[in-house]
């Protein structure tokens, strides 16, 4: 029997950590999982030995307020994976925690995959050394990603990318809206949804004929967008965020994974994003990108609207809404979306992944 040790430490690598689970558990069925994830991985059959949501920080101001929680976590994970002796550790993304775990995990003599590359080609790039001596088998989800390490001669898989399967598998309801959803979509972390959805709600009463619904988190309680929300006359959807996204006309939506979800629903999409002063003022001296979206980052060129800090205001986001309800900028927008697509390639990221591992496991085994 095989034992896996998986570290994920936010909502979107939950997911592809649930999937990956599955696809293990497809392959060999006599495979064990102790993780740090959520509900998803506990329904794909893993026993949760910490919550994810429990170390959900965003933003060096946040991460800084939390040092002390973070670190009796290091601590506690660094003994828990000693005493479960597993056959692999797998971390997912969450480079400030779980590149700080490998690190220890190969002084032991585990092997350490990486599955959903840190973001370092986008900040930190130094750090790629530290991976190459920590980590094992990178498997990376971006097309773009296997060139940039390979610029470090680090050779990885590029296994395509995991949302394609989850939203292939995604069977949506009939729909019975009977006018046009906006989507809002505001983040899956407290401070983002705090932070944005309010901005947000500044365009509705400029578009009474549409309607607007968010799409809420499990991981924040329904108290927190009421008290948001307010007497707006906006609500949170019923739908979950795939259903909601299959029947919405466009939507608003802060950066992240949820911009390329969007995108795979062939909605058109306005990205936002407001970060703390500290936070913006790191960021602008420490990251070397030309776009925040996923969208704009993958096809390397501005096709989603980036609304960001000053430029995020309820003028521009009516402007860019109204570019995108109808029109040639709407058409647009969705056949660049075709193009995205093409770019990510088929479809089965977590059953290779899952084969990669198993293949290179049963060979350090031999």
């Amino acid at each position: 029997m095989k034992k896996f040790y998986i570290i994920a430490g936010e909502s979107s690598g939950e997911l592809h950590g649930s999937n990956l689970i599955k696809a293990l558990r497809n392959q060999d069925n006599e495979t064990e999982f102790r993780v740090w994830g959520g509900d998803r991985m506990k329904e794909a059959g893993a026993e949760v030995v910490r919550d994810y949501r429990e170390m959900n920080f965003m933003g060096f101001s946040e991460v800084l307020a939390n040092l002390s929680t973070i670190l009796d976590a290091i601590r506690f994970c660094k003994q828990d994976i000693r005493d479960y002796k597993p056959d692999a550790v797998v971390l997912i993304d969450y480079p400030g925690f779980n590149m700080r775990i490998a690190k220890y995990v190969k002084k032991l003599g585990i092997p350490v995959f990486y599955y959903i590359s840190p973001q370092i080609w986008a900040w930190k790039k130094g750090r790629v050394h530290q991976l190459k001596k920590t980590v094992d088998e990178m498997f990376v989800i971006l097309p773009f990603e296997k060139d940039f390490y390979a610029d470090y001669d680090m050779d990885v898989h590029y296994v395509g990318h995991p949302l394609l399967d989850a939203i292939e598998a995604f069977n949506p309801e009939s729909s019975n809206s009977s006018n046009q959803i906006i989507a809002l979509l505001p983040g899956s972390r407290m401070q983002e949804v705090k932070k944005m959805l309010p901005i947000m709600l500044g365009v509705v009463e400029r578009f009474p004929e549409l309607n607007f619904q968010v799409a809420a988190s499990s991981s924040i309680p329904k108290s927190t967008y009421d008290e948001i929300l307010g007497t707006s006359g906006v609500t949170c959807s019923e739908m979950s965020t795939y259903q909601l996204l299959s029947e919405s006309h466009a939507a608003l939506v802060t950066s992240g994974t949820a911009t390329l979800e969007t995108a795979l629903f062939q909605v058109p999409q306005v990205v936002c994003y407001k970060g703390s002063p500290i936070s913006v003022w790191l960021a602008k001296r420490l990251v070397n990108i030309k776009y925040i979206s996923l969208v704009n980052l993958i096809l390397d060129q501005p096709v989603v609207s980036e609304l960001i800090q000053a430029d995020l205001k309820a003028d521009r986001l009516e402007s860019e809404l109204n570019s995108i309800l109808a029109g040639s900028g709407r058409d647009q927008m969705i056949d660049s979306y075709a193009d995205l697509r093409e770019k990510l390639g088929g479809g089965g990221a977590s059953e290779l992944t899952a084969s990669l591992m198993l293949k290179t496991l049963e060979g350090t085994a031999n």
